[in-house]
């Protein structure tokens, strides 16, 4: 287990981006399709963050076309290539999972101001 968490802390090196639950962010994500590959990026609200250290995972939701969508992504993954946080909210939850059931304005997040 101590080798695990030595190579974890090797590859985990990488700039972690600073974002909270409630920000809208861009996320660039690596796509292979056969032998190509492109960065597709996935704008949207993070609704939820789980785990620690090497294996931790967000959340992020946007509404496309009408219809929710979900991503979850590996926070480390070499296939996230970066994080960008578009703006900031405010929330009072650990967890957004109650965005789900709202449509239109109420599915929004207030923004924080500074």
């Amino acid at each position: 287990m101590d080798a695990l968490k030595l190579i974890a802390d090797a590859s985990a090196k990488k700039e972690v981006p600073q974002f909270e639950i409630g920000d809208t962010v861009r996320v660039d994500v690596n796509i292979r399709e056969g032998e190509r590959e492109r960065i597709q990026v996935f704008e949207g609200t993070v609704i939820a963050r789980k785990g620690s250290g090497i294996g931790e995972t967000f959340t992020v939701r946007r509404v496309s076309y009408g219809v929710g969508v979900e991503r979850v992504f590996p926070l480390h993954s070499p296939n996230v290539k970066a994080v960008a946080v578009v703006r900031k909210g405010r929330v009072r939850r650990a967890k957004l999972y109650y965005l789900r059931d709202r449509v239109g304005k109420a599915a929004k997040v207030k923004e924080q101001l500074k």
